[in-house]
């Protein structure tokens, strides 16, 4: 007999969990295939197991091939056995006799349900690795829950996705339950359930919060052509409009700074510059140098991408940046090498511009 408390849990199961009933189901079954043969068959024997629901019962049926010569009981039948079975019966048919031993549902059920349990944490990894495994780069929003030495574990409903310390910005803190907004930069399927890694750091992130605020690169209007990223400090995103009317960095910025404000916000201050991209090399550097003025682009090698450019000579340090930052980050944005040099040493080099 199976308690009428097992179906109403395998009910809640599914319910709560998500999990098909069937897969439950089978799970059962295999484990009182698995008990029956333990205890009362021989370990080769097939068998099918029918569970009776209207009247809780579990009714196990031996599968027998019918041969002229027995050489396994377990699984063969003589045909003069089989007929008293099934009088239609021939050589190659099987037949199925019942075998329930007597007081097997307590041992059956009790075999069972260490199988049950794996095979609900088994489905529940599956569930969870099918809800994450084509979100790679996707933007999710979690609680921060715990930390250690290396990883703060941020809740993402079911799940604890690793974010690395390393992936934190630079000023950033861990406050337990804090909602905190994150990039699914990696997800790998394991024997312990799926292992989802988290960033914050990622260029992924700053394209993600420009696609939440800005309804025109949600619409398709402007589009983020790329971003060049030192997390924690600077950023530049190019951006580019499809719609000739529709001016993409002052979308970007939206009505008294709010769009880009609130991004700013979200990354804990970190500066954020915006560039028009263009399809004519020349112009996308000098976009890319800004917020330092550009005097001449010379391309110098086009197939190799190597550039030079010259800026007035109080424009220098700025066009350069501190430790090389805005060149490198204009280099990451246009994929260019940019050779910067101030007016005052593109005329002592002879440099024609």
């Amino acid at each position: 007999m199976i308690s009428k408390r097992f179906y109403e849990a395998l009910e809640d199961i599914v319910k709560e969990k998500g999990i098909p009933r069937e897969t439950i189901l089978e799970a059962f079954e295999q484990g009182i295939i698995s008990a029956y043969r333990k205890n009362f068959g021989k370990d080769t024997a097939e068998v099918r197991i029918d569970f009776k629901e209207k009247t809780n019962k579990i009714v196990v049926y031996g599968i027998k091939h019918v041969v002229e010569e027995v050489t396994n009981p377990a699984n063969e039948i003589t045909l003069e056995e089989a007929k008293k079975i099934s009088k239609n019966c021939d050589i190659g048919d099987t037949v199925e006799i019942e075998v329930t031993p007597k007081n097997f549902g307590r041992i059956a059920i009790q075999s069972a349900k260490q199988r049950v349990q794996q095979a609900v944490i088994e489905a529940e990894r599956e569930i969870i690795f099918n809800r994450f495994k084509d979100r790679e780069q996707d933007l999710i929003t979690g609680l921060m829950n715990r930390r250690d030495e290396k990883n703060i574990y941020i809740h993402l409903d079911r799940v604890d996705g690793i974010l690395p310390i390393k992936e934190l910005l630079p000023n950033e803190e861990f406050i337990p339950n804090e909602r905190i907004k994150v990039v699914i930069s990696r997800i790998e399927k394991t024997t312990k359930g799926p292992l989802i890694f988290l960033s914050r750091t990622s260029p992924i992130l700053i394209k993600r919060l420009f696609e939440l605020e800005v309804p025109e690169i949600y619409d398709g209007i402007v589009e983020i052509k790329a971003v060049a990223r030192d997390a924690g400090d600077r950023s530049k995103v190019l951006v580019h409009s499809k719609d000739e009317n529709v001016d993409p960095i002052g979308a970007c910025i939206g009505p008294a700074q709010t769009r880009i404000n609130s991004i700013i916000k979200e990354v804990k201050g970190e500066k954020i510059d915006l560039a028009l991209y263009s399809s004519d090399p020349k112009e996308l550097i000098k976009q890319a140098i800004s917020p330092a003025k550009v005097i001449a682009v010379i391309i110098k090698d086009e197939k190799n991408k190597q550039s030079q450019v010259i800026v007035p000579n109080n424009q220098l340090s700025l066009a350069i940046g501190k430790r090389g930052q805005n060149a490198r980050l204009a280099h990451q944005l246009t994929g260019w090498k940019i050779d910067i040099k101030s007016e005052k040493e593109a005329m002592e080099a002879d440099i024609e511009f």
